[in-house]
């Protein structure tokens, strides 16, 4: 009497036995779930792991190898900058020296040294005779010609022929020979000085110029001076001393043969006739 409950007894047996099974089976199939979606995360996140490395590998290595090659390329050589800068502050932290005839003989030297044979090598040396004393770095043109030409007064009133000179200064620039023109002042008394440069002057004037006047002394530039001897404008044989502006320095302290284009143009103005003159010992050359 006891099991007559309102259901039968094998109903309850029935439903025992179900949630059995569904107990069993839940278990069973949630941890397949589980560890189903816990590998494929892991494969996941190995593969993207396994991608990041190889892209950050790719970029550490293979991509450095080419920059640093690009930029090697690329960079620009480092440009010495020796020549000029030496020259500007060796000159200028030492003491000035005058010029001597030995430093005019072996630029002479150098200069041909690749040009000549060394019997007209041998030729091209002057002897101590040609030189007049050189300027010590006390003097000005006044006192220093005054000191190398003390009959100048006699020497000038002589010259009487036309498109030639007596003296002859040879300097650097147009603004450096009307310097020097002006210092002349106390010096040439009677005298007439002559520009010959190629600024603002054209070169058949100054030998139009030379050819109607009796000319004493001529200041000027290398290349026009040579010029003007090749165009017959300028003869040299009333010429008795040569005087180089050796010793004066522009504002990058060079001098007039330490400039390459004016440096030439000395030589040719050398070759011209003055080395002869001194050989013949009609022409002097003095230091300025």
């Amino acid at each position: 009497m006891g099991d007559d409950l309102g259901d039968e007894w094998w109903q309850q047996d029935d439903a025992s036995e179900s949630e059995k099974e569904d107990q069993e089976k839940q278990p069973t199939e949630k941890p397949n779930a589980k560890t189903k979606s816990e590998r494929k995360r892991k494969a996941i996140t190995e593969r993207t792991v396994k991608t990041k490395k190889k892209k950050k590998s790719l970029q550490c290595v293979v991509p450095k190898k080419k920059e640093t090659e690009d930029e090697q390329s690329a960079k620009p050589k480092k440009r010495r900058k020796v020549s000029e800068k030496t020259i500007t502050d060796v000159l200028a932290t030492s003491e000035p020296k005058p010029g001597c005839p030995a430093d005019l003989q072996n630029l002479i030297t150098q200069y041909f040294s690749d040009k000549r044979s060394v019997i007209e090598q041998e030729e091209l040396k002057l002897q101590d005779s040609c030189f007049l004393s050189s300027n010590d770095l006390t003097h000005s043109l006044s006192s220093y010609l005054k000191q190398v030409c003390p009959k100048w007064v006699k020497i000038h009133k002589q010259h009487t022929g036309k498109s030639s000179v007596v003296l002859l200064i040879v300097c650097s620039s147009a603004l450096r020979a009307i310097e020097l023109i002006k210092q002349l002042t106390t010096f040439k008394g009677e005298a007439k000085a002559v520009k010959l440069f190629a600024k603002h002057i054209k070169i058949e004037e100054q030998v139009k110029l030379l050819q109607k006047s009796i000319t004493h002394i001529g200041v000027g530039t290398p290349g026009r001076i040579s010029a003007l001897i090749e165009k017959d404008g300028l003869s040299l044989q009333g010429l008795r001393y040569v005087v180089l502006d050796w010793n004066w320095r522009d504002k990058k302290l060079r001098r007039m043969v330490d400039i390459p284009e004016i440096k030439l143009d000395f030589m040719k103005l050398l070759e011209s006739g003055i080395l002869n003159g001194c050989k013949e010992d009609s022409v002097k050359i003095g230091l300025f």
